[in-house]
């Protein structure tokens, strides 16, 4: 079906409305003549798609909207579809639909984009119809717009984002205030920043979904986003906070890209950075993302990275943006700027960077000449070691850290698997990468 120009007003479709589709809703409402300027006519809001009818919503949202039938939400009633509904499915079989229609698409779905972004700006841009998705990458951070639109005429060369705002509170509290993960992990629950069950966020996976969104834009790419290596910061302690505080450095979760010719770099995992690198201060829940251009250099966007009005103003933002394109009869050609292809991923092994790394040995002769031998061994330089203190008893255990040059991650990881076994080892060895996050 092809897309039509909207005649007055501009007719908009929520799928959901949770937190973020009652943001959306009362943004909506407040900003209507100033929306109204923007877009050049009204934004009505004439159906919510939600599964219960009885549960209460924000008072702005209007009892005769709600509906519980898909179908009531396509047709001719609708100029503009607004997913806020979360998941993979039944979302994407909506978006579908609402391509197939004509109907303009703005998402704030992060885990649909990572799974089926390139497929869903293909439909997009065959049909004719703009896909909008600023709310799916930092909240109300404009980092997909700085990527489509204000670096359109540069090549990203890198990113480095903090891109989960649970991790960075979690983080944040550990480095200030001495807590551990575990008690740091309480509190972001008590405050509402963590969820009860927290692995999509302590565990990198939603930091990983947002890095594929953002390669699809950063680097032109399409990848499997079960080919990303991701780690999480469970194993983060604050005997790693006070040796990175020794080396003046601190420890942040980072999703990180580079375009390295034929391949990408993809990896979402801790990093130790300077504390004088612009990512080492964005603290508590705030997000940033620090964009690399070979032209423009570096580029810093810092803002809040979830909740429901930082959120819902990249929606509307988007909102605006499509519905003026449908008004102005010239839908779709936002996203026919994005241009994409399967990109291959540098396997982890191959990854070069400095590393943190930290063994706990038994206190007796031998262990740090096995250790330094057998990274040696393996072409791995060491720039620096320190061994703090002395077990307070036979058979105990002291923490033995080793700063490395520049390295590859294979190298590392056979030298550490060639004594992990060895008699003197109290436990497995922490690797954490080293990231220069201000002169890529």
């Amino acid at each position: 079906m092809s897309p039509q120009r909207v005649k007055f007003p501009v007719r908009i479709a929520l799928l959901g409305c949770g937190t973020v589709g009652g943001g959306v809703i009362q943004l909506i409402r407040d900003n209507a003549e100033y929306l109204a300027s923007r877009v050049g006519a009204p934004l009505e809001v004439t159906k919510v798609l939600v599964r219960d009818i009885t549960k209460d919503r924000v008072p702005e949202c209007r009892p005769e909207w709600l509906t519980t039938d898909p179908d009531a939400v396509f047709g001719e009633e609708t100029d503009l579809v607004v997913e806020v509904m979360g998941g993979e499915d039944p979302a994407n079989e909506y978006l579908e639909r609402a391509i197939r229609e004509g109907k303009g698409v703005v998402t704030a779905n992060k885990l649909l984009l990572a799974l089926h972004g390139p497929a869903l700006v293909e439909k997009s841009i065959n049909a004719g119809v703009d896909l909008a998705f600023e709310a799916s990458v930092g909240g109300g951070i404009p980092i997909i717009r700085t990527l489509r639109e204000a670096l359109t005429s540069d090549w990203v060369e890198s990113v480095h984002a903090i891109l989960n705002g649970t991790c960075n509170y979690i983080l944040t509290k550990m480095r200030e205030e001495g807590a551990s993960f575990e008690d740091a992990l309480a509190k972001a629950q008590e405050l509402g920043y963590a969820e009860a069950e927290p692995s999509l966020d302590v565990d990198g996976h939603d930091a990983a979904q947002k890095l594929v969104v953002m390669s699809m834009l950063a680097f032109g790419a399409k990848v499997n986003i079960a080919d990303v290596p991701v780690e999480g910061i469970r194993s983060i302690d604050e005997l790693d906070f006070r040796f990175a505080e020794r080396f003046d450095m601190t420890i942040k979760h980072l999703a990180i890209g580079y375009d390295r010719g034929e391949r990408i770099e993809l990896r979402v995992h801790p990093a130790m950075v300077s504390k004088g690198s612009v990512l080492a201060n964005i603290s508590d829940v705030l997000n940033g993302a620090l964009i690399h251009g070979r032209a423009l250099g570096p580029c810093l966007t810092v803002g809040p990275g979830a909740g429901a009005m930082p959120t819902a103003v990249s929606v509307v933002a988007d909102i605006v943006d499509v519905a003026r394109s449908k008004r102005e009869g010239e839908p779709g050609l936002a996203t026919r700027g994005i241009q994409m292809q399967s990109r291959p991923l540098v396997p982890i092994d191959e990854v070069d960077s400095r590393y943190y790394l930290r063994f706990d040995v038994a206190d007796e002769p031998g262990a740090l000449a096995t250790i330094a031998t057998a990274l040696g061994d393996q072409g791995v330089s060491i720039e620096q070691m320190v061994q703090e203190g002395r077990a307070r008893a036979a058979g105990g255990a002291v923490p033995v850290v080793i700063i490395t040059h520049t390295g590859r991650e294979g190298a590392v990881r056979r030298a550490i698997e060639s004594f992990a076994e060895a008699g003197f080892m109290r436990g497995a060895a922490k690797l954490i990468r080293i990231e220069d996050v201000q002169g890529n």
